[in-house]
């Protein structure tokens, strides 16, 4: 059975959307077999990784118009398969909200699926909506990104109550995957304060890999394709690939355990 991982945190621009689409790559690479669910209506994890015509997309998993199998796309990239989004999902919010059960809809949507792969990332919108909580309920862990700039730490502790508050409600079994620092820049003094106080607040919880501010990386999605076939020797591609090393032994050591 597929482990489905959500990428979340409320604040824009901290990297998720390329942490989702690279993990997805890079899990790829190293011989998974990878779902990207795209649970964004800016869609810009579908467009990032060179998804144009978009016929059944996130909307219709969620409202349950389709099924998952009609939802998927193959791309470019090895091993990765994508269910995109399309900026109809913003409706997704206000028509579900009268619905039974409407914070499973994801999860049961996934049920079909959830074991033709490896791993099922879920790149969420930045916001705590219906659809990220669908997103959380679905998944079985959270990886939050968290930018190395001086409001790192700002909405942290909202979105760990709001993981708290799934797990008591929806979903027990959510577990932390880990915290996230990206766009890191070893010449600032503050990039190295965000990273000795996330590690001191929360040393259990933090990845080992660190995601550096890197041009190549920011230069990928205008191109449609992952920081792994766009260029594979840059720093964003290495990167990338050891989180995707750290994810599977994390996971890998569970399941010996």
């Amino acid at each position: 059975m597929g482990k489905i991982i959500g990428i979340a945190n409320q604040k824009g621009g901290v990297g998720k959307t390329t942490t989702a689409v690279n993990l997805a790559a890079a899990l790829g690479v190293l011989e998974k077999k990878v779902l990207l669910i795209d649970a964004d209506p800016q869609a810009n994890a579908t467009s990032g990784l060179g998804v144009e015509e978009v016929k059944f997309s996130t909307y219709n998993l969620l409202d349950h118009s389709s099924d998952a199998k009609k939802c998927i796309q193959r791309t470019s990239s090895p091993n990765l398969d994508i269910i995109p989004s399309h900026i109809d999902l913003v409706a997704a919010e206000i028509e579900l909200v009268d619905r039974d059960q409407r914070e499973y809809m994801l999860k049961d949507a996934l049920a079909q699926i959830q074991a033709d792969y490896d791993y099922i990332v879920i790149d969420c919108a930045p916001s705590l909506g219906l659809i990220t909580i669908n997103a959380l309920t679905a998944a079985d862990s959270v990886i939050i990104p968290i930018q190395c700039e001086y409001f790192a730490l700002e909405g942290l502790g909202k979105l760990l109550n709001t993981v708290k508050n799934v797990q008591k409600i929806h979903n027990k079994d959510l577990d932390i995957e880990g915290l996230l620092l990206t766009m890191y820049d070893s010449r600032l003094r503050l990039s190295n304060q965000v990273v000795e106080e996330v590690n001191s607040h929360f040393p259990e919880m933090v990845f080992e890999t660190i995601i550096s501010r890197n041009v190549r990386l920011s230069e990928a999605p205008s191109f449609g394709e992952s920081i792994l076939n766009y260029d594979a020797e840059s720093k964003g591609a290495i990167q990338y690939l050891q989180l995707a090393e750290e994810v599977l032994l994390k996971n890998e050591n569970l399941v010996n355990n």
